[in-house]
């Protein structure tokens, strides 16, 4: 249940924190307004909570694996929001990080 749990954080984490740019790209670079970029600087104020969440209580260790998932995340974000079409590059870059994720957060330590 504290994989679970972890994972499920860390995939709010992401929302917030890939979603909190985007909107904050989207208000200023697509000149959507200053709506777009306040709702955006909320929702990375989200995201900077979320992490205090987590199970394990290493500041370092969370950020790092999250890193991984971010990479991920804004892949799978690219794909369900913009469009975006990510190349077997990508994919495999992708992989690799979660792997890295997996082997920092859920490695069997004594």
């Amino acid at each position: 249940m504290t994989v679970l749990r972890s994972v499920l954080l860390f995939v709010l984490a992401a929302i917030a924190e890939i979603g909190g740019a985007w909107l904050i790209w989207q208000g200023w670079r697509e000149h959507r307004g200053v709506l777009w970029i306040a709702a955006g600087i909320v929702a990375l104020g989200a995201y900077g909570f979320v992490a205090t969440f987590q199970p394990d209580a290493n500041f370092g260790r969370i950020l790092a694996a999250y890193g991984g998932i971010f990479v991920a995340g804004s892949l799978a974000w690219g794909m369900l929001v913009d469009h975006f079409k990510p190349d077997r590059y990508d994919v495999t870059g992708a992989a690799i990080c979660l792997l890295g994720v997996a082997v920092i957060m859920y490695a069997p330590r004594g």
